[in-house]
């Protein structure tokens, strides 16, 4: 089959990288179809760049625009909410992403390149991510949405929608490549270190992986830019999104409150001793590792090494208090054949974080353990953990809770006992 007959579906968030990915597919000859996520969170906001350019209206895609029903994609996810992900080459961030102006934008491009474009609207389904953000500061741990945006909605969403218009592929803007080896698809790092995405794709279906094509994952950020101002885009100086689209006012504790208001009961903040030290002011509004906004003056630089929601403590340490040997990770996934004896990988523990190599312990119940050959820094509960062989992604799960050097050597059920109270 010829290319001018296969159809590709690409998720176009308005911004320049996945305008670049659907012009790229377009010049490759596929047949495109420009598909944008609309999730109904509100939040004022510039107008899109397109406005300034032609007739100041948005040009529609060869079909128009259809409401049907979203998720999000965000260019460079933060390494959790209390920080930023990348930087791209524009000096200022972008606040969020999936916004009426980024619409506005991924239309324009659509009609520019002349392909259709539709809106999906699929704001209950949205509702349930913000819940699962929610839950997971509740529970005292710091949640990563874009990975589970990917897992539960836009993914799946782009695969439902590609059905029903008979696409085989899809297609996004993330900075990551795929390899065919034996009659699968492999996952792997984008070419551009410093924008590589491969982290928060880990929990993609190996179905799915099968079917979705990242055209700018050989190139550079750079170069992506630099092809986008040769085809006249409009936003090829846009700056990347580097916020969580449904909290682009940074206020994160808000977004909690609002929803789980009793995750805010002031308690007791304690050293590795156990002796009070102070007082904070809800465990939403803190992560493991976090420095600032303790209220301690300990004469020394103090982190919070752990949560604990029984007690309704933070526990703070010195900066080796942070470290942990190993770690225990729930519900993984691998993108190979499940393996069922321990392995080495290289791990990373969070989007910003350099892979460190490990021994990875398979258990029951889609369970694993890490051993780090070299103690790790805020191993947090909540956040990603993906395994790396080279530039292949094996596989992730994620974090339940870190272990020092003597917990690694309990049963799995003895871990969680033994570290819960400290991680």
């Amino acid at each position: 089959m010829s290319r001018s007959k296969e159809k590709v579906v690409v998720a176009m968030s308005g911004g320049v990288d996945s305008s670049v990915a659907a012009c790229l597919l377009v010049e490759q000859g596929y047949e495109v179809i420009g598909l944008f996520m609309r999730h109904g969170v509100k939040a004022e906001e510039p107008p899109p760049v397109a406005a300034s350019v032609g007739s100041g209206e948005p040009v529609f895609g060869g079909h128009g625009q259809a409401e049907l029903a979203h998720g999000t994609q965000c260019s460079d996810p933060p390494q959790s909410p209390l920080g930023k992900g990348g930087s791209g080459s524009s000096p200022r961030a972008h606040q969020g992403c999936c916004s009426a102006s980024d619409a506005g934008d991924a239309r324009f491009v659509a009609g520019m390149l002349g392909i259709p474009f539709y809106a999906l609207n699929f704001e209950d389904e949205f509702s349930e991510l913000i819940d699962y953000f929610v839950d997971e500061y509740a529970r005292g741990r710091t949640p990563n949405p874009c990975v589970v945006c990917n897992d539960r909605l836009k993914f799946g969403k782009i695969v439902e929608y590609a059905d029903a218009v008979g696409a085989r592929y899809i297609a996004t803007g993330h900075y990551a490549r795929t390899v065919r080896k034996g009659d699968r698809n492999v996952l792997l790092k984008a070419c551009d270190a410093r924008k590589d995405q491969s982290y928060v794709l880990f929990g993609l279906s190996r179905d799915v992986l099968d079917r979705v094509m990242f055209p700018i994952g050989n190139l550079t950020k750079q170069q992506v830019r630099e092809i986008a101002s040769r085809r006249g885009f409009p936003n090829c100086d846009k700056p990347d999104s580097v916020e969580i689209c449904f909290v682009p006012d940074r206020d994160y504790a808000r977004v909690v409150r609002e929803r789980r208001p009793d995750s805010f009961i002031e308690g007791d903040v304690v050293d590795d001793s156990g002796q009070v030290v102070g007082r904070h002011k809800g465990l939403a509004h803190y992560t493991i590792g976090q420095r600032r906004g303790l209220g301690i003056a300990a004469g020394h630089p103090i982190y919070i090494t752990g949560l604990n929601v029984e007690s309704n403590t933070i526990v703070i340490g010195d900066d080796k208090a942070l470290e942990r040997d190993g770690l225990v990770a729930e519900r993984v996934r691998f993108l190979i054949d499940p393996p069922t004896e321990p392995f080495t990988a290289d791990v990373k523990i969070r989007y910003l974080h350099e892979p460190a190599p490990a021994t990875v312990v398979p258990m029951s119940n889609e369970r694993v353990r890490v051993e780090f050959d070299v103690p790790q820094r805020a191993v947090t509960p909540g956040q990603a953990v993906v395994f790396y062989d080279g530039e292949a992604v094996l596989g992730g799960g994620w974090i339940d809770c870190g272990l020092r050097r003597e917990d690694c050597r309990l049963s799995i059920d003895d871990c969680r006992l033994d570290v819960s109270a400290s991680t």
